[in-house]
């Protein structure tokens, strides 16, 4: 975390938390939801404006957690943002080299892959669970053939639960269905 945000936090510890404003979609994308957007209808049918400022997308890689029940989040400032997240809180991207990084930069080391009922190839890491980039799926299934990662199979929904990932935290204070 940022030493700037430690010291927001010092400084104002009881600012409310926001929900609902900020998602991470499959490609590993950031995209604010205004209001508006989150009106016109959830994420992801409805995604709201990408973020493409790399100073900010820096910032909010770089104070991107999860708390202790499982919702993510960005620290942005004393304000922590929960995040609405499309199908997991990591999105890898797999390096020539063999490495594999999240969508934040964050090296992993992976202990399995799984198939979901969709076909999406999810890896599950030190890091936790995260969701193999589209682009990346040759040299995934390279790993998978050389049996550097043992493959099985689970619906999206038993892989959420494993691992204990809340895809859309909700405000425990607001009424059902508001964010």
């Amino acid at each position: 975390m940022d030493a700037i945000v430690e010291a927001a936090l010092k400084k104002w510890p009881n600012v409310p938390h926001c929900y609902g404003w900020l998602a991470l979609d499959a490609r590993g994308d950031w995209y604010m939801r205004d209001e508006r957007i989150q009106a016109a209808g959830p994420f992801p049918r409805v995604k709201g404006s990408r973020i493409v400022h790399d100073k900010l997308i820096g910032f909010i890689h770089r104070n991107y957690a999860a708390d202790e029940h499982g919702a993510w989040f960005f620290q942005n400032g004393p304000q922590r943002v929960y995040l609405q997240l499309e199908l997991a809180p990591w999105i890898w991207r797999l390096q020539p080299d063999g490495r594999v990084l999240s969508h934040t930069g964050r090296e992993a080391q992976v202990s399995g892959a799984v198939l979901d009922e969709q076909d999406r190839l999810f890896l599950e890491t030190d890091l936790g669970l995260g969701l193999v980039h589209t682009q990346d799926m040759g040299p995934a299934a390279d790993a998978i053939e050389a049996g550097r990662w043992p493959l099985s199979n689970a619906t999206h929904a038993e892989l959420i639960e494993r691992h204990g990932v809340q895809l859309d935290p909700q405000d425990p204070k607001a009424s059902p269905g508001k964010h």
